[in-house]
Order: structure tokens, then C-alpha cells, then sequence
């Protein structure tokens, strides 16, 4: 499965970023992956190829290049339980200086460059992310209503933005959360909240999972919920993006 790495032009510099996409050329539906905070590494590579093989072209910015290019920081091969307080003290200060004026400023720029690749095909495209990438994708969809198809966020904090974001969504949705992210009460809380916005949704804890099952170089992985993850995601951007 090709991927290149490209530079996506800012308001604030060049986002470097991972492209994968389907061998033989063409063009495409497109996808803008959001990473977890740990960023582009070999795990989110797989998982972009893995969208790619079943015909979209993905393309996944390194969010925090305004501290520098991809690796932002050093991370070992493994994210074990030993390591994963001293990575995330790493990570914390580029979230906490990811503002949602950044985040709006970015996700622009980062569809403006997507849809004007030679790959990717006309038509709406969908966005998806994971862990923080999870609510910068659906700040990104929310804030692009006539372009945005399609929205999926998998153990990311959904409702951070309280309601009135939620009731400006208007691509398909799904959200899958971890156990440990959200309570049956909050998460019958944020249905509640999406039904009366008449968002086109699903939305489930996954069972048996704690924050970033998706993520096989972590602890946190589950197969079973990468699996399910993929069960969902994929119907939904075939409903959305394939007959465009």
C-alpha cells in the first residue's frame, strides 16, 4: 500500500503529514485521519493502510508541528505502563497549547489540502480520529457542515464541547467509547443530546476496553475492539463517501 510523507501549507507553517492510499491510481474518496495524542508512528501508519486497502485515500496531519516535525517526541516501540506517565507529561503541554482556534485554523487548511490532491476524487469526505483526535475530528466536522460526510471518533472525549456543538453536527456519525471514558448514565446523556439534534448516529461503549483499545503499540489495545472498530467505520464510510 503506497504512502508518502507531504507538507500541508498553515496559517502558522507546513503540517507534515502521512499520506496512504490505494495502488494503481485513480482517484478516491477522501479521509482525514486524526492520530491519538502520541502522533504518527508505526501503529496509525497500519491503520491508515488498512483504510486505504478498502479504497479511500487517508491522510494523517501531525497535529502538534508547531513544536516540530514528526516525531514530536521519542517514543519506544512500546508504550508500556512504564513509560506512559513520562509520554504523556511530554504530550500534555502540546494539548494544552492546542487551542480550538488552532484546531479550527488547522482542520481548514488540512481539507483545503485534501481535496485538491490528484487522488482524491470530488464529493464529501469524512473525518476520523482517535483519543483527542477524536474531538478534533468532530471539531473539524462541525465546523464544515456542507463538506464533512462523515464523522468517527473511537475513545475520544465526545461531549467536551457541550451541546451546542453536538446540535451543529450534520455528517453521519459514530462514536465508540471505551468503558473506562464513559459511563452508561453520560453516555445515555450524550444520546439524549444527539437524538434531539436529529444527528444520524450510532453510539456505543465498547465492551471490555479501557482509553486507546485501537492502539496495538499500547496496553490499552484490544483486538476484539480494533475489530469492532473497524466493523463500524467502514459501513459508515461506504454509506457516505462511496456513492458520491
Amino acid at each position: 500500500m503506497p504512502t508518502k510523507m507531504l507538507h500541508i501549507p498553515t496559517a502558522d507553517g507546513q503540517a507534515d503529514a502521512l499520506a496512504a492510499f490505494p495502488d494503481g491510481g485513480g482517484r478516491h474518496p477522501g479521509v482525514l485521519m486524526y492520530a491519538d495524542a502520541f502522533g504518527i508512528r508505526p501503529t496509525v501508519r497500519e491503520m491508515a493502510c488498512e483504510l486505504a486497502r478498502h479504497g479511500y485515500y487517508v491522510l494523517v496531519p501531525n497535529f502538534f508541528y508547531r513544536h516540530g516535525p514528526t516525531p514530536v517526541i521519542e517514543l519506544p516501540a512500546y508504550i508500556g505502563e512504564e513509560v506512559r506517565s513520562a509520554v504523556i507529561a511530554q504530550v500534555m503541554p502540546l494539548i494544552e497549547a492546542h487551542t480550538p482556534e488552532r484546531v479550527l485554523s488547522d482542520a481548514d487548511a488540512y481539507l483545503a489540502f485534501l481535496t485538491t490532491r490528484s487522488e482524491v476524487g470530488a464529493g464529501p469526505v469524512a473525518v476520523t480520529g482517535y483519543c483527542i483526535g477524536g474531538l478534533l475530528a468532530l471539531r473539524t466536522a462541525v465546523a464544515h457542515p456542507g463538506q464533512v460526510a462523515a464523522i468517527a471518533g473511537f475513545h475520544g472525549p465526545v461531549g467536551v464541547d457541550g451541546p451546542d456543538s453536538l446540535r451543529r453536527l450534520t455528517g453521519q456519525a459514530h462514536f465508540g467509547h471505551a468503558e473506562t471514558d464513559l459511563t452508561p448514565e453520560a453516555l445515555g446523556e450524550l444520546h439524549q443530546v444527539l437524538d434531539a439534534a436529529g444527528v444520524d448516529y450510532t453510539s456505543e461503549i465498547y465492551p471490555g476496553t479501557v482509553h486507546g483499545f485501537t492502539m496495538s503499540d499500547t496496553d490499552a489495545f484490544n483486538p476484539a475492539a480494533l475489530q469492532h472498530h473497524w466493523d463500524r467505520l467502514l459501513p459508515l464510510l461506504d454509506r457516505t463517501l462511496v456513492n458520491h
